[in-house]
Parts: C-alpha cells; structure tokens; sequence
C-alpha cells in the first residue's frame, strides 16, 4: 500500500466574521516556491465565500487575507460560494466552484490573470430539473434509476426534489488543452463525467442535451469498490506524469450511520482521458483522526487541490467539513501502485 503521512491541521476558523463558523475544502495552486490556497469559508447561517491565503513552501503560511476573495455575488450563488478548484490553461487561471442559491447547487467559473482579480463566467453544467433530467434519460433509454436511485433511500438525498435543478458539482479543468480541447469533469451522481470543448462558448442548451442523451459515453468513472460504492466525486484537477493523468478524487460510502468520505486516485490517459488506466482498490486515505472524524459532518476526508515538491505531492483536504489538513506522499510510488491495479481488463 502507498505509504500516506497525515501532517495535521493546516488552518482553522477564525474570528472573522466570514470563516467564524468553519473552513475547509480548499483548491490549490503553486507558482514558483508559493502556493495559492482558495478555501470554502463558512459563516453564521451555512453561508459560504472563498477565502485566499499564501504559504511558503508546501505548509508554511505567509499571508492570509482578512475577508473572501470571491463572494455570493448573483443569485444562483445567494447561499453560497463554495469548494473551489483552480489550474492554469496557457495565461490563464481557471477557477472553478459551486454556486449554491440555497436549493440548487451547479458548477461555475471564474478567471484571472493574476490570483487576484476574478471575473466570474457564470453557471458551466446543465441546468434542467430533476424531472427534466428523468425524461431526457427515458428518451435516451438510458437506465434511470443509475441516476436516481444511489444510496437506496430518498432520504439520504435531500437535494432530490423533481422540482429543483438536477445538483452538478465537483468541477475543474485539466490544466492544458487536450486534442486542442479544453477539458473539464464534473460530476452528476453517481459518477464522474468528462466535458471536451473547443471553446466555453459551446456550453450552449442544445450541447448539453446532445451530451446528457449520450451520458454513459460521457461518464469516465463510476463507483466500483466499497470504501466508494455510493458514489463518487472530483477532488483536485488532474496532475499531468509519464503514465497518465493522476486523478484524485473522493469516493463515498453511504452507512446507516452517515456518509463516509475518502481519498481515492487514479490513472487516465494522457492522449484521450475518457480512457481509465489504473484505480486504486482501496482508499488512498480515510478519515481515521479526530479532526477528520468530528466535526460539522463526521467522517469527512474531501480533497480539493494539490502541490508537487519534487516526488513529494501534498494534498490538501476538508476534514469533518470544518478545518483544512494536509496528507503527503511519494508521487512515484503511488504511480507504481497504481500500475499494479490496472482495470482494462476488468468488467466494473
């Protein structure tokens, strides 16, 4: 097994009115010897905005602002700015997050050219209700329940109102054009779909009925082994190797209990990621220390950015929703592992 060391606590809340109530989940960039933390900040009420600080190094904190660097703004994102995910494609950063109105939760984006200033593009997945979705999925003789019927019982999805917007989260970019395509994956439970572009332009209505009635060749991964057999979920954007796009994302295990979120990675393709090369049978981490076992929700490992110092990645995470951690491990000695569990073979 990859040999995974948990550093601790990274940052906690404050007294800022902003992030009083908790931080986590944050998406992560370096440039140079700095890396670039944009975190979910919580305040009073479950309103949440994205906070922005600086370390020197992979863990030393240098700067850390006083008030959110992005902010509910609009009103698809009134209740909430959240979980964000940034890469760089050419000169320019690509920040995604989710835009939370207090009942419909959908993928968006901002740019910069400077991780200071972002302009906000606005919602970039679909946007149709859960019945909608149902009946473009008959139409499409696309099996529904797929869709509809994870976690078994309704009430473990509180989202799930036929009159609310069908919930696309957990999107990001790859950080370079593919085939000339930009590449983003995104995520309608329970699996993780991939989106190519020539340009944002092309996220028109007519694109996304076109791809939702061809959903399952769209769809990249899917749940398959038990630490993640509820469902599954982007984490940080894909890390270019010789082997393959190394993918971490989380997986979930829905229990009488409570949902149980890990870490888990694996391997795509370089030339054509639709195509999975390698997944780990088991979780890369779960929770298991007190921080990531209580907290605002219990047993919550949920990786949104990483850094790479020399063979070292470091992956940042929300533990228990409520404080930001961080894991290290060898990068090649996870690519190792991950060859020994290639699943070209295997029927999921």
């Amino acid at each position: 097994m990859v040999q995974v060391i948990k550093e601790g606590i990274l940052l906690e809340k404050t007294a800022h009115d902003f992030e009083s109530h908790g931080v986590l989940n944050p998406g992560a960039i370096r440039e140079g010897s700095v890396v670039h933390l944009f975190y979910r900040a919580v305040k009073e009420g479950n309103y949440s905005s994205i906070g922005h600080c600086t370390l020197d190094g992979p863990h030393q904190i240098v700067s850390r602002n006083t008030n959110p660097i992005l902010f509910p703004e609009f009103p698809y994102e009134v209740h909430g700015v959240e979980d964000a995910r940034v890469c760089k494609i050419d000169d320019t950063y690509y920040l995604t997050y989710t835009a939370y109105d207090g009942k419909n939760a959908l993928g968006s984006l901002a740019t910069s050219q400077d991780l200071i200033t972002f302009e906000k593009q606005g919602i970039i997945v679909p946007q149709l209700s859960y019945s909608d979705f149902e009946k473009l999925l008959e139409k499409a003789g696309i099996e529904k329940e797929h869709y509809l019927g994870y976690c078994n019982s309704i009430s473990f999805i509180p989202e799930r109102n036929q009159a609310n917007l069908m919930w696309d989260k957990d999107v990001f970019f790859f950080p370079q054009r593919i085939q000339g395509k930009l590449c983003f994956l995104h995520r309608i439970k329970p699996d993780i779909q991939l989106v190519l572009i020539d340009e944002l332009s092309d996220l028109t209505p007519e694109f996304w009925t076109s791809y939702l009635s061809d959903l399952k060749n769209n769809t990249i991964l899917t749940p398959r082994y038990d630490h993640e057999i509820s469902y599954i979920g982007g984490g940080a954007p894909p890390i270019e190797t010789e082997s393959g796009w190394l993918l971490i994302y989380h997986g979930v295990k829905c229990t009488p209990e409570g949902n149980i979120y890990s870490a888990c990675a694996s391997l795509l393709d370089l030339h054509d990621p639709k195509k999975e090369i390698a997944r780990l049978n088991y979780p890369l981490f779960e929770p298991e220390y007190p921080w990531e076992l209580k907290g605002e929700v219990d047993n919550v490992c949920f990786p949104c950015g990483t850094t790479l110092f020399g063979d070292t990645l470091y992956i940042y995470y929300g533990a228990a929703d409520e404080q930001i951690a961080y894991a290290s491990l060898s990068l090649s000695e996870l690519i190792s592992e991950l060859k020994l569990n290639t699943i070209k073979d295997e029927t999921v």
